[in-house]
């Protein structure tokens, strides 16, 4: 019962496959506010999706910045997805739960990934830790939409 709740709350993953436009704003506790506008692609590779993000950090009062990033999204047999770092290891899986949880020492990453206005869709991050306390949300749609 478990695995088609999975599937039916979250896309499969060859629906993401393509480009997206990126919008991701960055409240940092004691830090001024941040916003990342680029672009991110999923590209099959790797036995999955190959994610790429590019464009550009905006921090209030500093000048912008190139910024990009890499993950690499497989299909479970539950129809959920998992995560993983570039270099392989385990990041999380996107299941029909409501979030997902990452443990990077002294740190937790918490998130919540929302896909019912599909195909716009959004990632919310919660990280906490003893210097880190910040909310993180991504918002993605079709490029040229």
């Amino acid at each position: 019962m478990a695995a088609r709740r999975a599937w039916r709350l979250v896309p499969e993953l060859t629906e993401f496959e393509g480009a997206w436009r990126l919008v991701r704003d960055v409240v940092h506790e004691g830090a001024p506010p941040a916003r990342f506008e680029g672009e991110a692609t999923f590209m099959p590779g790797q036995g999955g999706l190959v994610y790429r993000e590019s464009g550009v950090l905006t921090v209030a009062g500093q000048v912008p910045m190139r910024a990009e990033r890499g993950y690499l999204w497989r299909a479970r047999e539950d129809g959920g997805i998992d995560v993983v770092f570039e270099d392989g290891r385990f990041f999380h899986s996107i299941t029909g739960d409501a979030e997902a949880r990452h443990w990077c020492d002294p740190d937790m990453y918490v998130v919540r990934y929302e896909f019912a206005g599909w195909p716009d869709w959004s990632a919310t991050w919660q990280v906490r830790g003893p210097r880190k306390a910040y909310r993180m949300v991504s918002r993605y749609s079709r490029s040229g939409n």
